[in-house]
């Protein structure tokens, strides 16, 4: 906490992008804390109380809402409205100052407990988890259900202002109904763990997150392509012509008539893709057609508006499942490595905080090299199979051994 404080408030002297960076490295070192949180919470409840108790812990999560929430806020307030630009400097201060009040509260409201079991021990058998795959399975789950949201609460933003065309201030509005509640149902997810174990919460985290995910993959669409067409029965002359009918010597070739479609934009909420289909004239009144020649073209529209609350919803519920997620993994260490919490769980965080560090940069390769905003449910879709499916593989594995062993 002390480290954290400091680097925190040497960032209000920062003027340069290196040392941005350097302050930025340091604070997110001071992370490690988490690990010994997780590891220090655990061991004060029995087994069947700890995914709760790790729940409420993590639910601090929520706080990276309303950071995103509040400090643009406060920072209008210190810059009065961007005329004092360098007040700015003030809001890490204030920061390092609720940090310095947090490690005194912590300081005076708790006391040390260490397992008896890890006293003496040596720094490689403390390791000696990391060889096992299971550990680096958790980390996976994490990547997805904590690094994924991380993610998220950077990218929306901008998702919201490019698709929908929405301000900067909207889009971090809406974007806090994916972070907000995905912070705050951490504590439940934990109970959920507690009572039905982490391995029947990840099956529905993973599942329901990656329904949503496959049913946000449709992007906004407002394509026009080729039709069937009309095509003459035998030759003849085109003796008539109108947007319902065409009509070449004594042969009448009804036709599908135009009429409005729908265009990305408009006000009509539109909650399925829609198709509709019509036949343009290519003859003109006196040509001479033969047989097989076309009259009229067919053109097929295809829209997709993508409805805003629908997308909101569907990331609500991405939002929630990764809540709970971060829970039910926390809820598996000390299952399966109870006197190893701190190293296991700190791997483990590890990989979550790669996967809020690595994920917005694929998404943006992704965007560049398709142009296609949705792959970034793309990417997490598949991160969300392949840990649903070794999550199977291991049930599976878990299951013929227990089979074996009657």
């Amino acid at each position: 906490r002390w480290g954290a404080r400091s680097v925190m408030y040497l960032v209000s002297y920062a003027n340069t992008y290196f040392e941005f960076i350097l302050s930025g490295l340091g604070f997110g070192l001071s992370g490690a804390s988490f690990a010994v949180g997780i590891a220090y919470t655990s061991i004060w409840f029995k087994k069947e109380h700890q995914g709760t108790a790790l729940g409420i812990f993590g639910a601090g999560n929520a706080g990276a809402a309303l950071t995103s929430m509040g400090a643009p806020i406060v920072l209008r307030m210190l810059t009065d409205n961007g005329t004092n630009i360098e007040g700015w400097r003030t809001l890490p201060q204030l920061y390092a100052a609720a940090l310095v009040a947090t490690a005194i509260v912590f300081y005076l409201l708790t006391t040390t407990r260490k397992v008896e079991q890890v006293r003496g021990m040596s720094l490689l058998a403390r390791l000696a988890p990391l060889r096992y795959m299971r550990v680096w399975r958790f980390g996976l789950y994490y990547f997805f259900v904590f690094g994924g949201f991380v993610a998220l609460a950077q990218w929306l933003i901008p998702y919201y202002v490019n698709v929908y065309a929405m301000s900067v201030a909207m889009a971090g509005l809406m974007a806090s109904i994916f972070t907000l509640p995905s912070g705050m149902i951490r504590a439940f997810g934990g109970w959920l763990s507690d009572r039905w174990g982490a391995r029947s919460v990840m099956y529905l985290v993973l599942g329901a997150s990656l329904l949503s995910l496959l049913l946000l993959i449709v992007p906004q669409m407002d394509i026009q392509s080729p039709g069937e067409g009309v095509t003459a029965w035998r030759s003849g002359t085109v003796t008539s012509l109108s947007p319902t009918e065409i009509v070449v010597g004594n042969d009448s070739y009804p036709l599908r008539p135009p009429y409005d479609v729908p265009k990305v934009g408009q006000k009509q909420v539109l909650i399925l893709p829609s198709s509709s289909f019509w036949q343009k004239p290519v003859v003109q009144v006196g040509e001479s057609v033969t047989r097989k020649q076309l009259l009229a073209r067919g053109i097929t529209h295809i829209f997709f508006q993508a409805n805003m609350w629908v997308f909101t919803g569907l990331i609500f519920v991405v939002g929630i499942m990764m809540g709970i997620g971060k829970a039910a993994v926390y809820k598996y260490i000390p299952d399966y490595y109870p006197n190893d919490v701190g190293v296991v769980g700190g791997l483990v965080g590890v990989l979550g905080g790669m996967g809020g560090f690595l994920c917005p940069i694929i998404f943006g390769y992704l965007l560049k090299a398709t142009g296609i905003w949705t792959t970034t449910w793309m990417f997490l879709a598949l991160v969300a199979l392949v840990s649903l499916v070794w999550l199977h593989l291991a049930v599976q594995g878990i299951m013929r051994r227990n089979a074996q062993d009657v």
